[in-house]
């Protein structure tokens, strides 16, 4: 596996947890990542992310793991759509209930035809997928208050479970855009490279600041 040259460290506002994520930005995107939350259970997040040349999503590998569970979740661009494989080991709802929170059942989804139109992967609680449509869409420098419409993949965490979801991105000015899903909105600061630096509600970059 190689190494790669560049990493971003956020910490968690929404609860106790972080997120590192390496990678290599000189053609499309290249990325291994880490997540660590504690809500609703403890877990642990892994993914792999691969970009084509314009930064559309092509493929987005995540494991999540936590006491006594483990499950993956694989999604590969193909000409009709996307692929999704699934694997589970032990029980993530088991962990849930006893926790008090309600099942979420399996992950992926049982019918990839809903991804059709998704041209980017959203990983719940991964600030560095906010990127993928920003550079994509070269939002950093866009006309001022002229929203753009993305259809992406949505993984929930720690369900891993896959569905699609309209977001919208407005750019608000140099480095800033606001997003927005179903009733859900939150102004994002970006870098010079349209990294998140701060997300109200989710995360704020420790390194580099």
């Amino acid at each position: 596996m190689p190494t790669l040259p560049k990493s971003l460290f956020w910490a968690r506002t929404d609860t106790a947890g972080a997120e590192h994520a390496l990678f290599d930005d000189h053609h499309g995107l290249t990325a291994r990542g880490t997540l660590t939350a504690v809500d609703p259970i403890p877990y642990t997040c892994r993914y792999q992310l691969t970009t084509d040349a314009g930064w559309a999503s092509s493929r987005v590998e995540v494991e999540a793991e936590g006491t006594g569970w483990l499950r993956s979740v694989r999604l590969e661009r193909v000409s009709d759509g996307w692929r999704v494989t699934t694997a589970e080991q032990g029980d993530l709802d088991a962990a849930l209930r006893a926790a008090g929170h309600p099942a979420v059942g399996l992950p992926g989804t049982d019918d990839p035809g809903r991804l059709a139109e998704a041209v980017d992967v959203d990983l719940g609680g991964a600030a560095l997928f906010n990127t993928l449509p920003v550079h994509r869409l070269g939002l950093t420098g866009a006309a001022v208050d002229t929203p753009h419409r993305v259809d992406v993949a949505w993984v929930l965490v720690p369900s891993l479970l896959v569905v699609p979801a309209e977001q919208v991105y407005t750019p608000l000015g140099p480095n800033r855009v606001r997003f927005t899903s179903d009733t859900f909105t939150a102004d994002i600061d970006l870098d010079g490279d349209g990294y998140v630096v701060r997300y109200p509600g989710l995360a704020e970059r420790v390194y580099p600041r």
